[in-house]
């Protein structure tokens, strides 16, 4: 890339001027949105910047500036700001916290890419999207239907002062759909795939996957059927979740609260504190033996997925829970150096301008050995629930209660009568320990979430957790729902 020159400037600067360390990540970003919405192309957005972010390390204490001047002249205006802000932060500073990091890199990473989006018409685009929004109009019940597609490409070039220079470029991608149905004094939505859409690391390829015209008459049925269907009852049942309301579950209840400047009380906007205190690690049996999760920012189509994170840390596996026992958090090199521990890679900005910090980025619920069918075997009584249309859950990510687009019944081990307005709540470790199934690899998938928020000022992260469908026992069913 281009920005060899100017980096070095920055650092030089920013080193003349007092720091101890300094990097600069260089990004260029482009954002796509296309939605349509009744047979009308509602939203058609294309936009990109591009600039720079300057870290500085002075006495233990950091700063950071941000500027789209690509002049020299802005270089060393950005780096000189960094470092002054710096200096001040170390003024007031009870202790010194900062160090650089350890190791540096030199290397290059793309995600890989089946079938650039560039070469798909926007005609084609568009016209893949009416398509399906007018077959989710499967009666006269749907009043309102819509369909999108969301690409981002994010070309980046970060260096150092201890001699990191790391080029990555990075492409998401994801689409969905939406039929809302109104009748008999009641309104029921279906959301398809899952309940967002189906958002990936990859390229058209992961638009193609969602299958929207091939499942949009399916969802628009669902969601008239759902009128009529019989409410949910309340009690304790045995509760089969699908897998990307599993993934939900392990975003609010362990990707937040194992973020380890929440752990710190560093950070509390957003999803508050956290209930994995540092005395926990090593100790608290937070789900069942059946469940691992770990965090996997190699993952293929994970879209946290890249080489190096924005702290130029290179990206690999590790766990937060193992066996059911709490083994790590999503860390910095200040944090992981603050417990005796190295990075995992954790960090990400939102782009350019903002300021990079720990974000929630893939996690993966280990699969377990059920075929997905089986799950339903042994449950005299029970739920099974899809697709995520609420939730609550209190600032440490203790107590939960979640609301699902869609749920059946489960009599005798058989999938019985459509129910409509499911919840179920719970406490995070009781409700992981009484995890007594996970459906099998065949049943795992990665599902990603694209609009996760942390920080003051609010950064929107793009966050991937990873499951299958698995089976809970003893869960309390929709208390509280309509009360």
């Amino acid at each position: 890339m281009e920005f060899e020159e100017l980096g070095a400037r920055a650092l030089d600067t920013a080193t003349t001027r007092g720091a101890h360390y300094a990097d600069i990540r260089f990004e260029r970003v482009r954002n796509e949105r296309i939605e349509v919405r009744n047979g009308i192309v509602a939203t058609l957005a294309d936009s990109a910047s591009s600039g720079y972010g300057i870290r500085a390390l002075v006495d233990g204490a950091w700063g950071f500036a941000a500027s789209a001047d690509l002049t020299n002249e802005g270089i060393d205006a950005a780096a000189a700001r960094a470092v002054a802000i710096a200096r001040a932060s170390a003024s007031i500073a009870r202790r010194p916290f900062g160090a650089p990091p350890e190791r540096a890199y030199v290397d290059r990473f793309a995600t890989p890419v089946a079938t650039d989006p560039a070469t798909i018409s926007l005609g084609d685009r568009v016209a893949l999207l009416l398509e399906a929004e007018k077959l989710a109009h499967a009666s006269p019940h749907i009043a309102v239907a819509r369909a999108w597609i969301d690409l981002w490409l994010t070309d980046k070039f970060f260096v150092s002062s201890i001699g990191s220079k790391i080029e990555q470029q990075i492409r998401q991608s994801g689409s969905g759909l939406q039929a809302m149905a109104v009748g008999d004094g009641d309104v029921q939505t279906r959301t398809f795939p899952g309940d967002v859409g189906l958002y990936q690391s990859g390229g058209w390829e992961i638009v193609e996957a969602a299958r929207l015209r091939e499942n949009a008459a399916r969802i628009g049925e669902e969601a008239t059927a759902l009128l009529s269907a019989p409410q949910c009852p309340s009690g304790t049942y045995d509760v089969i979740l699908g897998g990307s309301q599993v993934s939900l579950q392990i975003h609010e209840s362990c990707g937040h609260p194992a973020e380890l400047d929440r752990v710190l009380g560093w950070e509390a906007n957003f999803s508050g504190t956290s209930f994995l205190e540092l005395d926990q690690l090593d100790a608290l049996r937070y789900g069942s033996p059946l469940v691992t999760i770990v965090i996997d920012n190699t993952m293929p189509h994970g879209m946290a997925t890249c080489g190096y994170d924005d702290e130029g840390t290179r990206s690999g596996t590790s766990d937060i829970v193992r066996d059911g026992v709490l083994r790590g958090y999503e860390m910095s090199n200040d944090t992981a150096r603050s417990i005796g521990r190295e990075s995992n890679a954790c960090v990400r900005a939102q782009s350019w301008e903002y300021v990079p910090m720990i974000r929630m980025c893939n996690l993966s619920l280990l699969p377990g050995t059920t075929p997905f069918e089986h799950l339903f075997d042994d449950v005299r009584d029970g739920v099974y629930m899809e697709s995520n249309r609420s939730w609550s859950i209190d600032d440490r990510r203790l107590n939960f209660q979640f609301g699902c687009e869609i749920a059946w019944e489960v009599k005798n081990g058989k999938r019985g009568r459509m129910l409509k307005n499911p919840t179920y709540a719970g406490m995070t470790p009781a409700f992981w320990n009484s995890c007594d199934a996970i459906a099998d690899a065949d049943s795992w998938f990665a599902w990603g979430t694209p609009n996760c928020g942390k920080g003051e000022p609010m950064q929107t992260g793009r966050t991937t957790q990873a499951a299958a469908p698995a089976r809970f026992r003893n869960v309390s069913v929709g208390v509280g729902y309509g009360d």
